[in-house]
């Protein structure tokens, strides 16, 4: 049995003692990352497409969190582990949309298609336009200039916030009512075919 190496007590700065780093990052992830397990499955089942890879994606979120406590213990474990998760999946999304380029030799032979509509698509796409300005109009003023200005201009809440001349949680309760509204107006739409607007 091999002897652990002696640390002095009165020695400042950072610990370079391997197993102390190890043993640390252990604690941690016991005392603050396991626990949050459900969060993170709620949050992985939520969020991937392919519900088979979810014991995967946890391991793999598990390693890249206990790699990086290895590095520096982050201050914060729900948020750090979330935030793991998110950039995972992202990066698997990105890894299914690359096609290597060997295999795309000829286009035409892949039938890709064309990148223009088609006059069905380009009425239906309009009939959908024409609905949604419809539900908009139909949205209090101050609820359909925030849902406008964040999901069609992209502004972030806090430039809402300063261009509506209103606090960010006004901004935030804006955007929940009018999404709601459109939701419940737009879903009762298509519940009712028959109910013109």
């Amino acid at each position: 049995m091999s002897e652990r190496p002696e640390i002095s007590s009165d020695r400042a700065g950072p610990r370079w003692d391997t197993e102390l780093v190890v043993s640390e990052a252990d604690a941690w992830f016991i005392r603050e990352v396991l626990p949050l397990e459900a969060t993170l499955m709620l949050f992985l089942r939520q969020n991937c497409r392919n519900k088979a890879e979810i014991t995967d994606l946890r391991q793999e979120v598990y390693m890249r969190i206990y790699e990086a406590a290895l590095k520096q213990i982050p201050d914060l474990a729900k948020p750090f582990v979330l935030t793991t998760a998110r950039n995972l999946l992202i990066d698997r999304i990105r890894q299914e949309r690359v096609i290597p380029i060997e295999l795309v030799t000829d286009l035409e032979v892949l039938g890709v298609a064309s990148y223009q509509a088609g006059p069905d698509r380009i009425v239906l796409a309009r009939e959908a336009l024409r609905r949604l300005q419809n539900a908009l109009d139909l949205l209090p003023p101050r609820a359909r200039e925030a849902v406008i200005l964040r999901k069609v201009e992209g502004l972030s809440r806090r430039e809402i916030a300063a261009r509506m001349q209103i606090t960010e949680f006004t901004v935030n309760r804006h955007l929940t009512d009018g999404m709601r509204a459109l939701a419940d107006i737009l879903y009762s739409e298509q519940a009712d075919p028959r109910r013109k607007t």
